[in-house]
This record gives C-alpha cells, structure tokens and sequence, in this order.
C-alpha cells in the first residue's frame, strides 16, 4: 500500500463528528500500540475537521465540549483510537491480508503438532484457518485475535500450545483505565480487585508470547506492574 493513499479517520460522540486525516497502515499500528509509530507519523494535517471533504473545521467550542481540550495532538490520538478508518475495498483487502499474515506468524511461534512435538508451519495454520472460513477483524488486535483462532483451528488439525499463566499486579492509578485492554491479552483465569483500588490478574497465554504481553502490559501501565510467569 502506497504512503500517499491517505484515509479519514472519523469518531462521533455527543451528536458531534470530528476527522482527522490520516496514512491508513501506520494508523492501524498506532491503534494496537506500536511503539514505533507516534500520532505525527501518522497524521497528514494538522487540523480536526467535522468534514474533512468540504474542509470544515472543528471549532474550538466542539472540541472542548466533548475532548475537553484544544490540543490537536491528543484529540487526533483519541480520534484514530477509537475512531473509524474510512478505507476503500482495495485498501482494506490490503490491510487484512497484512493483518492476516501477521495472526499466523504470531500463532506460529506458539503452537506445536501434538504428536510430532514439532513447530506447526505457518502456511499450514493458514490453511487451517481458510478450511474453517475463519475471518480476521481489522480493528482487533493480533493478541485479541490469535486465541479464539487457536481454537478453531484445532477443530481442524493437531494443534497444541505452550501456556504460561501470567499474575499481574496493576496499582489503582491505572487499574480502571487499562482493565479493558489487560484482559484482551488472553484467556482470564482469575481477578481479584484490592480495598487501594488495585487490580491482580491472572492471564492464560501461549508461552511463546510471554515477551509480547509483558511489554504490552508494562506499556499499558506505564511500567508499573508487577509480573509473575509460571509456564506449563
């Protein structure tokens, strides 16, 4: 996909709509958390339109009544996160057959034929995932993903993954915020909220991805968690 097919990103809240125009590819990392992308990588103006094909502007009055703010940068962040991305049918062909590939290599560093004990090739768990007509979600993360595909294709082929239950402490000045996206990481076991508002929980996960989710989890709460891992 070329850099200069640029998209508008749209949101509404509040009876309000507000876009911003954005390169589609480096938006779509930005949604899942890539730290190698930041909002100026992705924006193409600087503006926050209410329609950005008749170029008109947000007025500051709008903005402040549902962002709280006039700051371009962080209402564009907010906008691509929980916007939508206005993609033609090429460009989303394009970004879900990249997406795609990027659920089968994940999935790949994970699983193991049961009965050989060996690594399964990724073009085989892509054909696996084509015999189950299984679909994949633009706007879901790969981790989101990857597990309720797991299971499917194992009704498909011998399919077996490493599991590391993973125990994080997450302290009551993020516990709230990142909840939501926390137990995305995997399969949740068990949760316990603190009388201090913080928040443990126990995540089930492929051990190949214990690196991923760590740092997910570490980006998610600033560093400040605490990670235990026991691998089965």
């Amino acid at each position: 996909m070329s850099g200069k097919e640029y998209v508008i990103a749209r949101y509404e809240s509040k009876g309000f709509r507000f876009e911003v125009l954005v390169k589609p590819d480096l938006a779509l990392r930005f949604r899942e958390g890539d730290k190698k992308v930041s909002i100026d990588d992705l924006l193409v103006s600087d503006f926050i339109y209410k329609d950005v094909k008749k170029g008109l502007k947000s007025s500051p009055d709008e903005l402040k009544k549902v962002f709280g703010t006039e700051d371009v940068v962080s209402i564009a962040t907010e906008i691509v996160r929980k916007g939508e991305l206005q993609l033609t049918t090429d460009q989303r062909r394009a970004l879900l057959d990249a997406k795609k590939k990027q659920i089968v290599n994940y999935i790949a560093k994970s699983v193991i034929d049961p009965k050989t004990k060996v690594p399964i090739p990724p073009q085989r768990i892509e054909k696996a995932m084509e015999e189950a007509k299984i679909g994949v979600d633009l706007y879901k993360s790969v981790e989101e993903q990857s597990m309720h595909i797991i299971r499917e294709v194992s009704k498909y082929i011998p399919i077996k993954v490493a599991r590391a239950l993973i125990t994080v402490k997450i302290p009551p000045e993020h516990s709230k915020k990142v909840y939501g996206d926390v137990k995305k990481l995997g399969d949740v076991k068990n949760q316990q909220w603190l009388s201090d508002g913080s928040l443990i929980i126990e995540l089930e996960i492929p051990a190949g991805l214990q690196t991923e989710v760590i740092d997910k989890v570490n980006s998610l709460c600033r560093g400040n968690a605490e990670v235990s891992i026991k691998v089965a």
